[in-house]
């Protein structure tokens, strides 16, 4: 049954409650959502076509220049939503798409289309499986290892090296540590994804770039729906949501609650989630919209085990994690607002938020942390003729400040115990970046801009047996890149760039010891700065699509957390280090195609069968380091990929298999000495989607029950007995059914 855990504060214990009595179905986007899917992501079943919209201002502004690409003979636009207007601030996926390919590298849109009706949709790595360049690997629960062009790869707990955005608002904390837990991928309505220094717009200035997750609006179609889960492993989700349209006004709201057994033992758990946004229009060129997110989690951590144990037990867990009942719990209430004005050729947005999250969290010491994060951003994009030439700048700021109360305790079976340690960990972090694209020829911009991070950690040591650990420091990093985008058609893109980013690191990883005591000198630890060479074409037509970017990353002072000696028992500390230099350099190619039309039915509409591939190359290595040579960097495969063969019938129906294949074992430790194990997992999905208001799928997932190690933690040397890795999930069957409105 599905359980809702106590202890959260006023406001958040409001909000769910207020999600359990407005529960009522989600909603799904219309054929522009569905239609217009960026390169490498499979087409969802067609949608029925809805009447055509006015297209906003902007769009007919810039008629004028040669825009990104768009779909040949492009779908009818469906209407906005129930209002006469569509939303100012959120833009539709295919507009989404039109403005993120004004981007000379590598970025992605994945509308919900592509997944959400089609798999159970209950990680991160579902929505961002053909992504190429993205690496993302359950570990338990919804927690996931994800990494773009390596990032964070030594970060064994959490994520680092990614901005997640949650429209536009940041889901990181202030001092640059991430979690999964609070995503909840069947609530949006697309997902932007920007890789490296790309997602310069958003302040992000890391190896790995940038994820925002969009929310529909009231004035989307569609806005009423529910929809349930279920299948292995125990796992059930209600998920539900609501929204319209009066005049100025909308809103929207979606929430759901889940809870699953796990695969592997002592790894249950369950999640209820709440988010939603309120918007007002003063007029069609200004809006303001208030956001608002809840999240109760309470999840059960099984642990690494051992490379045997892991491919000959895999639902054992780790005995200490059950032994001290090992957990991540969090509450989360965040809220925002975000003002967007439209000039002639100007648009300006700002806005604020503020967030309360509290992570309940006993490992090798029962973790008991407060974060208090705010702050603002301000942007501008002007996109005018200059001259008789396109010009197109955007400009901004972001502040992220916060606070950490953080205290940890003894873990007396999961219990708390003696206070070990406490401190106040303090954040701040101003970002101020441009970047303008000049169009010298009708199709072709040369691109150049910059950031400036000013970032400072501040730590006030409240428990001195140990020791004072207080300090404090700062950084000023700027982050320029140039680069050149050619429109060679208008599905046919082109681009270059050289790159610049800076990564500080967090308080998680200036943290170091063993036996529970804890080092803290985080002066000593410079930011990781990487220069990034990124070349790469991109073509979207209706029967087939294909993306290939190759890049290289020369990165200084690249930032590793080990467990060093420590890892053998089990303690969970981190010993961060500053490599000297490293290279991150791969492929990240990707294709889609009707590759059989009119199979059975040769129709107006006939049906298809579409190969989707997303292909990684993945080389990550020392640069003649001291210790380690030109040792392979650990953590991540070499190859990586995955296919599907789906075929499409105009009446709704579709199925097809898929495979995942890591044909290559990757190294677990930096001296190359263990490796994993190559696997491919086979899996089948079926179901049906007309574009009306039912749609039903079936999905197996690894269906040959191959053992397998899905993510590792990495150290510096490995033994046989390490235990560094994370069993993948067996045998598994999905179903689902939604019904929107």
């Amino acid at each position: 049954m599905f359980c809702i855990p106590p202890s959260v504060g006023v406001v958040r214990s409001t909000l769910l409650a207020s999600a359990a009595i407005i529960i009522s179905p989600f909603a799904a986007e219309a054929q522009t959502e569905r239609s217009n899917l960026p390169p490498v992501t499979v087409t969802a079943p067609e949608q029925k076509r809805a009447a055509v919209a006015r297209p906003p201002r902007t769009a007919a502004r810039s008629a004028r220049a040669v825009r990104a690409p768009t779909p040949a003979n492009p779908p009818q636009v469906p209407s906005e939503g129930q209002g006469a207007r569509g939303a100012l601030a959120v833009l539709s996926a295919q507009q989404a798409l039109t403005e993120i390919n004004n981007t000379a590298g590598g970025v992605a849109i994945v509308p919900a289309a592509a997944y959400r009706n089609s798999t159970v949709a209950n990680t991160i790595k579902d929505v961002l499986d053909y992504v190429p360049g993205v690496f993302a690997q359950p570990k338990w629960g919804d927690d996931t290892r994800l990494s773009i062009r390596g990032s964070g790869l030594s970060r064994n707990f959490h994520l680092r090296g990614i901005q997640l955005y949650m429209d536009g608002i940041p889901i990181n904390t202030a001092d640059g540590y991430g979690d999964f837990q609070e995503i909840e991928p069947t609530a949006y309505k697309y997902v932007e994804v920007f890789k490296g220094a790309n997602a310069l717009q958003f302040g992000a200035n890391s190896l790995g770039g940038a994820i925002n997750f969009v929310m529909p609006t009231g004035r989307d179609p569609f806005p009423n729906g529910a929809s349930v889960d279920f299948g292995a492993f125990g796992f059930k989700r209600l998920q539900a949501n609501a929204g319209g349209a009066n005049g100025p006004w909308d809103g929207f709201v979606t929430a759901s609650t889940q809870a699953a057994d796990g695969f592997r033992d002592h790894s249950f758990g369950s999640a209820t989630r709440v988010s939603g946004n309120v918007g007002y229009q003063f007029s069609p060129d200004a809006e303001t919209r208030f956001y608002f997110n809840a999240n109760e989690v309470r999840q059960r951590i099984p642990g690494t085990v051992t490379k045997q144990s892991a491919l000959t037990n895999p639902e054992a867990a780790a005995p200490a994690n059950v032994a001290n009942d090992q957990q991540r719990n969090i509450d989360t209430v965040r809220v925002a607002n975000k003002t967007t004005i439209r000039f002639d050729d100007t648009k300006v947005e700002f806005g604020a938020f503020g967030v309360d999250r509290h992570l309940m969290h006993p490992i090798f010491q029962w973790l008991d942390y407060s974060y208090k994060d705010y702050g603002g951003f301000a942007k501008v994009t002007d996109d005018r003729f200059i001259g008789g030439f396109r010009n197109r700048l955007v400009a901004g700021v972001n502040v992220l400040n916060g606070s950490i109360d953080n205290q940890q305790f003894a873990n007396l079976g999961g219990a708390k115990g003696a206070l070990q340690s406490s401190s106040l960990d303090r954040s701040k972090n101003t970002s101020l970046y441009v970047e303008d694209s000049f169009y010298f020829l009708p199709n072709v911009a040369a691109i150049a801009g910059t950031q400036f991070l000013y970032a400072t950690r501040n730590r006030q040591d409240r428990f001195l047996g140990n020791g004072d650990q207080s300090g404090a420091t700062e950084f000023n990093l700027w982050s320029p890149k140039a680069g050149l985008l050619w429109n060679i058609d208008p599905t046919w893109q082109a681009f270059a760039n050289i790159s610049r980013s800076a990564e500080v690191p967090s308080f998680g990883e200036s943290s170091s010891g063993s036996g529970g005591t804890r080092i803290f000198d985080f002066t000593k630890i410079r930011p990781q700065v990487a220069t990034t060479y990124e070349i790469g074409t991109r073509m979207k037509r209706p029967d087939y699509a294909w993306e290939i970017t190759a890049y290289r990353a020369n990165i200084r002072d690249e930032l590793q957390c080990l467990f060093g000696t420590s890892a053998a028992t089990g303690t969970g500390t981190c010993n961060v280090a500053n490599l000297d230099r490293t290279i991150h350099q791969g492929i990240e190619a990707g294709a889609g195609a009707a590759i059989f039309s009119g199979i059975f039915d040769n129709g107006p509409a006939p049906d298809k069968l579409w190969l989707n591939v997303a292909y990684t190359f993945n080389d990550f290595r020392f640069d003649n380091d001291p210790n380690y040579r030109n040792n392979l960097l650990p953590g991540a495969p070499r190859h990586y990929l995955r296919a599907e063969l789906l075929y499409k019938n105009p009446t709704g129906f579709y199925f097809g298999p898929n495979v995942e294949w890591v044909p290559q074992a990757y190294f677990v430790d930096n001296a190359n000495t263990t490796k994993t194990e190559a696997y491919a997992l086979l899996g089948l999905k079926a179901g049906f989607d007309n574009g009306g208001p039912i749609s039903a799928y079936i999905e197996g997932r690894n269906l040959t029950n191959k053992a397998y190690i899905s993510s590792t933690s990495i150290i510096n040397q490995a033994t046989a007995t390490s235990p560094l890795f994370e069993p993948g999930n067996g045998r598994a069957v999905f179903a689902g059914m939604k019904y929107r409105w």
